[in-house]
């Protein structure tokens, strides 16, 4: 889920390099560290993270106060660890992510964001109880705007650390967003360990279902509905859902995994499309989707 950037750069460069550390006029260090800061987050929005990550410490060197850059420095490092290969990247820091989380609430006990983003970072490095302990609080407090994301990740700390049914609570109340597809889909991973597969199908299908390009090429769930499906013995949407998620990528875990099953399960191979300009008898069909 990346954005796009806003091509502030140049002006963002003049600003912090007009004046020096010297004389009158000089910016203040709180000052260079904004102007690094928003250069961080310019070179990220353009895809950039190693640059980013390089102004963003420089904004913390010259002010190590600067909440919002520790917090962007864990969001940068954990975005190393989004790509294809997950926690297995080169470039996947998780303790510097951590770090950086600790230190921004160490900073701001109240900056929200940061809890958020620590429970998560602490579920990808399997500290369950740890998440559990920094988001508890963070579900009580009613001025959390993203609240459902909040809920998402305890919901999902809780499933993992055992505690099944008070993790598909937390889950249902992450849903009430019903654009939260990541909700859905833990969801429907809770309902498949509890054995209940036909509310572990609707949740999946819920997650895939989102008006969004990101929840629809969600391949996790493409593999895990499969999965179910297979147990509900329903075959051939199975192989549909498999054919789908190996679509969206080969190389990855869950591609791979997916063409597997496709093999396995002697799912039927797509139809080859025809090249253009060739004529058959049966005249023009129809792309498969």
């Amino acid at each position: 889920m990346r954005s796009v950037g806003f091509g502030l750069l140049a002006l963002v460069c003049a600003a912090c390099t007009s004046t020096t550390s010297n004389g009158p006029h000089a910016q203040s260090p709180e000052r260079q560290a904004e102007a690094e800061y928003d250069l961080a987050r310019e070179y990220f929005n353009k895809g950039s993270p190693r640059e980013a990550l390089g102004h963003v410490l420089k904004a913390i060197h010259l002010d190590d106060g600067n909440v919002k850059a520790l917090y962007y420095t864990g969001a940068i490092y954990l975005s190393f660890c989004a790509g294809d290969l997950g926690l297995k990247a080169p470039d996947c820091e998780m303790n510097q992510a951590e770090s950086y989380a600790r230190k921004t609430l160490e900073r701001d006990p109240n900056f929200r964001e940061a809890r958020n983003m620590l429970g998560n970072i602490l579920i990808l490095e399997a500290k369950y109880k740890e998440a559990i302990i920094a988001l508890e609080p963070l579900v009580k407090d009613p001025s959390y705007t993203a609240i459902h994301l909040a809920w998402g990740n305890l919901g999902w700390a809780q499933v993992q650390e055992g505690r099944l049914e008070d993790g598909i609570a937390s889950l249902r109340n992450a849903i009430t967003q019903p654009k939260f597809c990541v909700g859905f889909y833990h969801l429907g991973l809770a309902y498949e360990r509890k054995g209940d597969l036909a509310s572990a199908e609707q949740n999946l299908t819920s997650a895939l279902q989102v008006d969004s390009p990101d929840c629809q090429n969600l391949q996790d769930a493409w593999r895990e509905r499969a999965e179910v499906r297979l147990k509900l013995g329903h075959t051939e949407q199975a192989c549909g859902d498999l054919g789908k998620c190996h679509d969206l990528s080969g190389t990855t875990e869950a591609g791979r995994s997916c063409a597997a099953e496709l093999l396995r399960v002697a799912c039927p191979q797509k139809p080859q499309e025809k090249p253009s300009g060739v004529a058959t008898e049966l005249g023009p069909t129809g792309r498969l989707t």
